[in-house]
């Protein structure tokens, strides 16, 4: 059987909103590895939006769960399982190796955007980010 969805499901049901997500196409998953900018980094780049992709470079705090407090940089981000990795957040194994523990994006905050990409850097001005130092938006005060 083969499911197609061109958006996603506008159900409320628990079951077709996890279909949803497992049979999302790799465009759709990148909007699901968002997750909130600090208010700091927000203000130091002067941006208008929220949230973003989650990007390897990026450094994060994670804000829930088991590692909370724990502060890293983002070494993977697997599209796939809808997980991030951070640097020094890791699990030990049963045979006592240490791995980098999975991570939800939403339950991590973005403290500092890694801008070495020139084109987050031209997709982030486009969402509302100043250029230059000048007001993000037209007629916005600066």
């Amino acid at each position: 059987m083969t499911v197609i969805m061109m958006a996603f499901s506008k159900s409320i049901q628990p079951r077709k909103q996890r279909l949803a997500r497992y049979i999302a196409p790799l465009h759709m998953r990148q909007k699901l590895v968002h997750a909130h900018i600090s208010k700091e980094a927000r203000e130091k780049l002067k941006i208008t939006k929220r949230s973003t992709a989650v990007r390897e470079g990026d450094k994060v705090k994670v804000l829930k769960g088991k590692f909370r407090g724990k502060t890293g940089k983002v070494s993977e981000v697997d599209l796939k399982g809808l997980k991030i990795y951070v640097e020094g957040v890791t699990a030990r194994k049963a045979k006592g190796a240490e791995v980098l523990a999975p991570l939800e994006p939403s339950n991590v905050m973005i403290i500092e955007l890694d801008l070495s990409d020139k084109r987050r850097k031209e997709i982030l001005e486009r969402k509302g980010v100043a250029a230059a130092g000048g007001p993000s938006k037209p007629g916005a005060p600066a």
